[in-house]
């Protein structure tokens, strides 16, 4: 995990009056470990195989803890479930483009993504604070060759499917 990110945390919790905790701090080295997005329910899994004691409701409000600090972005992927960002410190105007039958979400930048909203705002008279944008699509693999290697990964891993509409 990235010193800056623990600091940044350590400064809002001491704002906030509140202390370190070993189980907040186990939490948080978890949810900067990886890159991937993440719902509540699958971070609390992957402790779960790694820690005992930590329990759903502290996962739950670790992550509105890290929200609130502005450290993780939550984000609608289009499942009906809050998706966690860790990624967005790094890359701050990344957007995603998610295939609507396996559920793979890759992150992007374009500069002329970026141009195209600074100009739409401006010319509506706002001024962007946040922004992102999601495609959804589906994999070229899929419609060219009828499968999806992502899909059977995502079955065989466990991992959430997204809901057919």
């Amino acid at each position: 995990m990235d010193a800056g990110i623990q600091e940044r945390l350590d400064v809002y919790i001491q704002k906030k009056g509140l202390r370190r905790t070993g189980q907040r701090e186990e939490i948080v080295e978890e949810v900067f470990s990886k890159d991937e997005h993440f719902t509540a329910e699958e971070l609390y899994d992957r402790i779960r195989k790694t820690t005992s004691g930590i329990s759903r409701a502290t996962v739950y409000r670790t992550l509105a803890l890290l929200v609130e600090a502005d450290l993780l972005r939550e984000i609608d992927l289009g499942d009906n479930q809050t998706t966690y960002d860790p990624n967005f410190l790094d890359k701050p105007a990344h957007n995603h483009l998610v295939c609507i039958d396996c559920g793979k979400v890759i992150e992007f930048e374009d500069s002329h993504i970026e141009l195209l909203n600074d100009c739409v705002t401006r010319r509506l008279g706002f001024r962007a604070v946040r922004e992102t944008l999601k495609i959804e699509a589906t994999c070229e693999q899929l419609r060219l060759k009828g499968s999806c290697p992502n899909l059977l990964e995502r079955r065989l891993s466990g991992r959430r499917l997204r809901k057919k509409r």
